[in-house]
C-alpha cells in the first residue's frame, strides 16, 4: 500500500507510522524543509447530485463554504453531540466532497453515514487510492508552487484541481499537504525529496499538536464534544447554519457556558511517550484529563494535547511519573465563525 514511501528507504514502524534514517527530524523541520507521507490520514469521499443536502444535514460545516477555495473544518456528532470523527472538508469539483481526518476513523464513519445516504443521490467511497504528502518549512510555499504550479493557499484552504489538491494547515512553520493519486506519488516525491528531507509522519503530528490542532482517534470516539478539542476556536462549528445530527446540544453547550473539558497543550519532563487515552493525574493520583496525542519535539522532550477538567484549580500534574507543563495555545478560547475565514477572501 505504500510502495511510493517504502521503496526510497522508508521504513514502515506500523500501519499508521513511517519513518525514515534520518537524524534529528524535528529540528530539521525547523531549520529547513521536510518532506513527510500521512500515512496517518485518510480520505473518505461524497458523490452525486445530492452531496452537498447530504452533508449539511450531518455535520458541523457550513457545507456551501467548501467552495473550491475555503476548506474549512467539520465535525460529524452522534445525536448526544459526541464526536465520531472530525475532519477537513474540501470540494475535489461539483458534486464531489473529499473529508480528510484519521486513518482509523474513516470506514466508522462511511459506515454511519451510509445508514443516512441512502435517501440521498448520494454515495459514499474510501479512497485508498490516494497519496497524502506534507511539506513543513519557510521554503516549502516555494517548493510546492515549483513542482507542483500552484500557488499556495492560505491556511484552512485549498488550490488545486480535481487531479491534485492542495491545502494549507496551520503550524510553527508553514505547513503543506498534497492530495494526489497513488500512482502519481512516487515521481512527486522524488522530486520534492530533491530539496526537501524526507521524515516520517511524526514530525507532521508534532506540529499538529503545536498548532493545537488535535484530530480525533478511536480512543475517543463517541466520546467528547466537539468544543472539549477547541474546535469552535479553530472554525470548525457553524453556529449560523441549520440543524445537523448533534447541533442541539452542541449549541446548547456553546451559548450555555456547559463545556467541562478543554484541550491544552503541555509538555512533559521526559522522553517517554504516554500512550492515548493515559490520564493526566495530580499529585495525589486523581485523573482530570486523559491524552490525546503525544510526540517528541526538538530538544526530545515529549509534548502532548490533553482534555483536562475546567471545573477546579489542579495544581501540579503528571502523565505516566513525568511532570506536565502547560504551554500556551496558539489561538484564543473564542468562537471563531467559519463564515469569517470565507469572508477574508
Amino acid at each position: 500500500m505504500h510502495d511510493w514511501i517504502t521503496a526510497p528507504s522508508g521504513r514502515q514502524d506500523t500501519e499508521d507510522r513511517i519513518a525514515f534514517d534520518t537524524l534529528a527530524t524535528a529540528r530539521r523541520a525547523l531549520d529547513g524543509t521536510v518532506v513527510a507521507p500521512l500515512v496517518h490520514l485518510g480520505v473518505l469521499d461524497v458523490f452525486g447530485p445530492d452531496a452537498e443536502r447530504f452533508l449539511q444535514g450531518q455535520t458541523s460545516a457550513q457545507v456551501s463554504l467548501a467552495d473550491g477555495d475555503l476548506a474549512p473544518l467539520t465535525v460529524f456528532c452522534t445525536p448526544k453531540g459526541r464526536m465520531l470523527a472530525n475532519a477537513q472538508l474540501f470540494r475535489v469539483d461539483e458534486g464531489h466532497y473529499r473529508l480528510l481526518m484519521q486513518r482509523d476513523l474513516v470506514q466508522p464513519l462511511a459506515e454511519h453515514l451510509g445508514k443516512f445516504a441512502a435517501f440521498y443521490k448520494a454515495r459514499l467511497e474510501v479512497r485508498d487510492d490516494l497519496a497524502l504528502i506534507g511539506l513543513i518549512g519557510r521554503e516549502a510555499p516555494a517548493l510546492a508552487e515549483v513542482r507542483l504550479d500552484l500557488l499556495p493557499p492560505a491556511i484552512w484552504h485549498q488550490a488545486g484541481d480535481a487531479d491534485v489538491q492542495l491545502l494549507a494547515h496551520p503550524g510553527p512553520r508553514p505547513r503543506l499537504l498534497i492530495c494526489l493519486a497513488t500512482e502519481r506519488a512516487s515521481p512527486l516525491w522524488a522530486r520534492l525529496a530533491e530539496q526537501a528531507t524526507p521524515v516520517g509522519n511524526a514530525v507532521w503530528c508534532l506540529h499538529d499538536i503545536q498548532a493545537g490542532l488535535a484530530w480525533l482517534t478511536p480512543t475517543h470516539r463517541d466520546a467528547l464534544l466537539p468544543q472539549m478539542i477547541n474546535w469552535e476556536a479553530l472554525g470548525g462549528i457553524s453556529f449560523k447554519k441549520g440543524c445537523y445530527t448533534g447541533q442541539e446540544v452542541v449549541a446548547r453547550a456553546h451559548f450555555r457556558g456547559q463545556v467541562k473539558r478543554r484541550l491544552v497543550r503541555a509538555q512533559l519532563e521526559g522522553s517517554e511517550l504516554p500512550p492515548l487515552g493515559s490520564p493526566v493525574e495530580t499529585v495525589d493520583g486523581k485523573s482530570v484529563g486523559e491524552v490525546l496525542a503525544a510526540e517528541l519535539d526538538a530538544d526530545e522532550q515529549v509534548e502532548i494535547l490533553a482534555v483536562l477538567t475546567t471545573k477546579e484549580e489542579l495544581g501540579p500534574l503528571r502523565v505516566a511519573c513525568q511532570a506536565f507543563k502547560q504551554l500556551t495555545l496558539p489561538y484564543p478560547i473564542e468562537r471563531l465563525d467559519p463564515e469569517s475565514l470565507a469572508a477574508k477572501t
